[in-house]
């Protein structure tokens, strides 16, 4: 059986029209949005950056995304010329980025301080929240003299610089700093600004923790304490910024280092370029702020800044010898202290043993192991001075109030 219904003629154009207008609305819902990326992928910073466009574009499954390899201040890419989309994501730090962008009169997101383009959304670092934590971080460790090593071509460079000597004059702490040409500068010879770099830290008073204006810096002064036969950190803290896996775990010492939020500053950036290319407004009297995360502890920064010599020198010895079965009469040998003189110094100094500084060091560095490899309880025994796998197991267990296995889960 079948029914049939008789419509008004012009109510069924209406309902054609309805069905029109629906197809349209999906069709537009779903067509692709072609988006162009203009961030280096050659520093971890970006590729933080670049971690939360990535994380944005998951739940916009109609993006898609033109991104080639470049380094900074690299020249706009050629395919830029005749690329036809729909929004750029960039880190302007050229002019010449900044003017082919504004060729396209297309809705842009600027990730860059540097401010080339105005009138656009862009990004910036919280540069006083990150000397804050560098300030907090030395002086939590005693020490009463800072400085930064700098590039004066970065404004965040220079604000980083002043609000990290600002924290430090108002605490009367001493402070000292030395800023290099920008690194991007034709006439920028890397030999030359360690040379120039290392000069400078031989005169500092020592101990002394140094902040680094970002991680390749960072990176620099450790070459020139090297150069310059400085001890790191017992004499030199080095402290960097961005936490470049790359080149702190690759930095001898590994390099402590500043952790930027760039994974949601990359996600925030993506939202509101979203925002742009449906036609939304969007303020540009504030930019989207990195604030860090926190810092990533490694062996340059850490230590306690030790006037007395020949604590030091047990401190530098026990700390370079960790993964060997050192003893305190290993580090006997190594100053020109008794064992009774040693320890009340150390006690005074460091507030334990020498013998308990060896456990603690052994300890983390056991932690630092687990954390990060995937190697054996046995293997990471025989690395930090254990016959057995069982031997360290106790005492991890007997020190830490966990298993190896349950701290490396946890």
């Amino acid at each position: 059986m079948f029914l049939s219904l008789q419509m008004p003629a012009g109510f069924q154009v209406e309902m054609a029209h309805t069905v029109i207008d629906i197809s349209h609305a999906w069709f537009r819902k779903l067509q692709s949005k072609s988006i162009a990326l203009l961030i280096e992928t050659s520093n971890g910073y970006c590729r933080g950056l670049l971690d939360g466009v990535i994380e944005y574009i998951k739940e916009k499954p109609n993006w898609s995304v033109q991104l080639t390899e470049q380094e900074r201040g690299a020249r706009p890419p050629s395919w830029l010329r005749t690329w036809d989309g729909d929004g750029i994501i960039a880190r302007i730090e050229t002019d010449a980025i900044g003017r082919r962008l504004k060729q396209f009169g297309l809705p842009v997101v600027d990730l860059s301080a540097a401010r080339h383009v105005t009138g656009i959304p862009w990004a910036d670092t919280d540069d006083r929240a990150i000397a804050k934590l560098a300030y907090e971080h030395f002086v939590e460790r005693g020490f009463r003299h800072l400085g930064f090593c700098g590039d004066a071509g970065f404004n965040w460079s220079k604000k980083r610089l002043a609000s990290l000597k600002e924290f430090a004059t108002k605490s009367e702490i001493g402070f000292h700093a030395h800023e290099s040409g920008a690194r991007y500068d034709s006439a920028f010879n890397p030999s030359t600004e360690m040379r120039r770099i290392s000069r400078w830290l031989t005169k500092l008073p020592k101990p002394i923790g140094i902040m680094a204006c970002y991680d390749y810096k960072a990176q620099q002064v450790l070459d020139a304490c090297r150069h310059a036969k400085l001890k790191v950190p017992e004499e030199v803290a080095v402290l960097g910024v961005d936490n470049d896996r790359l080149i702190c775990e690759l930095s001898q010492p590994p390099l402590s280092s500043i952790i930027p939020d760039t994974r949601r500053t990359g996600y925030e950036a993506a939202a509101l370029l979203d925002k742009l290319m449906s036609g939304k407004r969007i303020s540009t009297d504030s930019p989207l702020v990195t604030t860090p995360l926190g810092i990533k502890v490694r062996e340059s920064t850490d230590t306690l800044a030790v006037e007395d010599e020949e604590v030091a020198k047990a401190l530098h010895y026990i700390r370079r010898h960790v993964t060997a079965d050192v003893r305190v009469a290993d580090v006997l040998r190594e100053v020109s202290l008794s064992r009774r003189s040693l320890e009340h110094r150390f006690k005074k100094i460091v507030g334990r043993t020498p013998h308990a500084e060896i456990q603690l060091t052994r300890m983390n560095r056991i932690k630092e192991l687990l954390r990060e490899t995937r190697l054996s309880v046995q293997a990471i025994a025989e690395k930090t001075g254990y016959e057995y796998g069982e031997y360290m197991a106790a005492a991890f267990k007997r020190e830490i109030g966990m298993t190896p296995s349950e701290y490396r889960q946890s």
